[in-house]
């Protein structure tokens, strides 16, 4: 004989599961990932350094990098990073001498060059 559970706990009960699930599935996803929009406000510091191309990089600008580079801890926030800095990149145009001078001159050694055209799928 199955016991069967009536139709009044049979619909909370799946509605608890499926929360379990999702809510399970939303932070595996969600946990770590780097958002653009965080990508973006720690590097708008440095435009006018970029833009520019000479002079050194503001406190500020070095600060937002620095955040950066921290907040980036798996290959997959470094290539979602890479990806928001080359479409930034596209838009605000900086000198590329400046680009690739940034993290030295904030004191910081990444273990790749930074481009204008650089391959996102590369970083690690």
């Amino acid at each position: 004989m199955e016991h069967q559970l009536p139709m009044s706990m049979k619909v909370p009960t799946l509605a608890i599961l499926l929360l379990l699930v999702f809510s399970e599935y939303y932070f595996t996803v969600s946990e770590g990932a780097i958002q653009c929009s965080d990508v973006v406000k720690y590097v708008t510091p440095c435009t006018s350094y970029l833009k520019s191309g000479s002079g050194s990089p503001s406190s500020a600008c070095c600060s937002g990098v620095t955040k950066l580079n921290s907040a980036a801890t798996s290959s997959a926030d470094r290539k979602a990073a890479c990806k928001c800095l080359v479409s930034a990149a596209q838009k605000i145009k900086p000198a590329a001498s400046a680009a690739k001078a940034l993290p030295g001159s904030c004191g910081i050694s990444l273990p790749y060059t930074i481009s204008l055209n650089m391959d996102c799928s590369k970083v690690n």
